[in-house]
């Protein structure tokens, strides 16, 4: 069968599916109704296909011809030596291009074979479900909306293609512009554990923040920007620690270059303290691709009895193997040197014989950060200011003596001064309806 042709495009996940299509596309003819040997065993097996295109649409929220964007989701995932040198750089050169065409040219006869002699045979006009399916665009619980209208396009565009070649060339394009599996495809991801070890696991959907919308700490995002600008370009970067107070906006800075540098290959890896021993290990999954990586570590602290900062240390700077070019961690955390102090290790009381040894032991994870920025609660005049932004850009229609003073209330009783209670103030507004109303912060 022709899929045991292919070179480069091996060991797909979901290999079965397509081995019983190739089959029944070799198979699936007859003449006379009476002399179609194995008719019911092809006819059970074209109709088990077609369970499984149905259920592949209802997860992945595909739509139009289901055998298109089932090929084109095999393309677009399968991470081999062709499609990872092609991520991001585009065209590559080489004797790997002659194998991908060759693949590619059978991919080009499944596109471009035609079910009609198959399924009249068979008796199975409902096929036609499979090459015309309209999932009223359905919620996909493997790819966010943007993904899933991506492939969708990319199946259309293929099918256009008159040519292997042509088709190849899509491909490649499609690679260069949005990489090829999880890591092409998603921005951000969480680490996890499977049977065969650590797994880092895409994030389906995160939060569409950009840089615009945090309000003021202009100097704080100008850092962070120029850091992160530098690093997605190939130029020197730092790791980079985001401290301060509560609700300033420190996290929200980092899903906003998420957003902002996707086009630009980066990607984001959420880790959690007790997860730093696994720190090497996620390293070595990514220190090949072409992509940018950033490690994030959200509230990072750590009390007295936490120990887990010293496998961090030693992956930032310290270890005999010298961390990638493509991996950069940043960190956010309300203390500015991570580490809970006491008066002991600076008084060097008498149960600590080497005091200034405590100290610098303390202090050295937080030196390994290159670039640090601060991010200050807001005084009463900057929190109305930001209230009175994120108020007008969410259309709230209120005087703005009362809002600020409604504000002002809110803010007494909601954990105080911060971009934060700015938001979940006007979230309460908007909850409310938006409209002013007297008794609106009364209730």
């Amino acid at each position: 069968m022709r899929e045991k042709e292919l070179i480069v495009y091996r060991g797909f996940e979901d290999e079965g599916l397509l081995s019983d299509m190739v089959w029944l596309m070799e198979n699936g003819y007859c003449r006379k109704k009476d002399a179609r040997e194995g008719w019911q065993e092809k006819r059970d097996v074209l109709y088990s296909c077609m369970h499984k295109f149905l259920d592949m649409a209802g997860r992945h929220g595909f739509y139009g011809n289901l055998w298109h964007c089932y090929l084109t989701n095999l393309l677009v995932n399968h991470e081999n030596s062709y499609s990872m040198a092609c991520e991001i750089r585009g065209n590559v050169e080489g004797t790997v291009n002659q194998a991908a065409l060759h693949d590619i040219a059978i991919f080009k006869e499944w596109y471009d074979y035609d079910f009609k002699e198959m399924t009249d045979c068979l008796e199975a006009p409902e096929f036609g479900l499979v090459l015309c399916y309209d999932s009223c665009r359905q919620e996909s619980k493997v790819y966010n909306t943007r993904i899933r209208k991506r492939i969708c396009d990319l199946a259309v565009r293929f099918s256009k293609n008159r040519s292997p070649e042509e088709m190849k060339d899509t491909l490649t394009e499609f690679y260069k512009e949005y990489g090829v599996g999880k890591f092409g495809l998603h921005k951000a991801f969480r680490i996890a554990h499977d049977e065969n070890g650590v797994d880092i696991t895409p994030i389906r959907n995160i939060a569409h923040v950009h840089l615009d919308d945090l309000v003021g700490y202009e100097i704080p995002k100008q850092k962070l920007i120029e850091n992160t600008e530098a690093f997605v370009e190939g130029r020197r970067a730092n790791n980079c620690l985001l401290f301060g107070d509560a609700g300033t906006g420190k996290s929200s800075s980092i899903k906003a270059i998420a957003n902002a540098y996707y086009e630009k290959g980066l990607r984001i890896i959420e880790m959690y303290k007790h997860q730093f021993k696994d720190l090497n290990d996620v390293i070595a999954q990514v220190k090949n691709r072409n992509y940018k990586f950033i490690i994030y570590m959200d509230d990072l602290s750590f009390e007295e009895f936490e120990i887990e900062y010293k496998y961090l240390k030693a992956v930032i700077e310290g270890g005999l193997e010298k961390k990638p070019e493509n991996v950069l961690i940043y960190a956010t955390s309300n203390r500015r040197h991570l580490i809970k102090e006491t008066f002991a290790d600076k008084e060097g009381r008498r149960d600590q014989l080497h005091s200034s040894d405590t100290v610098q032991e303390k202090l050295s994870l937080v030196s390994r950060f290159g670039v640090t920025i601060f991010f200050c609660a807001p005084d009463k005049r900057q929190f109305q200011e930001i209230v009175s932004v994120l108020a007008e850009r969410c259309g709230i229609k209120m005087p703005k003596d009362v809002l600020l003073l409604e504000a002002n209330k809110w803010e007494l009783a909601h954990g105080g001064l911060s971009g934060r209670t700015a938001q979940q103030f006007i979230d309460y507004l908007l909850g409310k309806g938006g409209g002013w109303n007297e008794n609106i912060c009364g209730d």
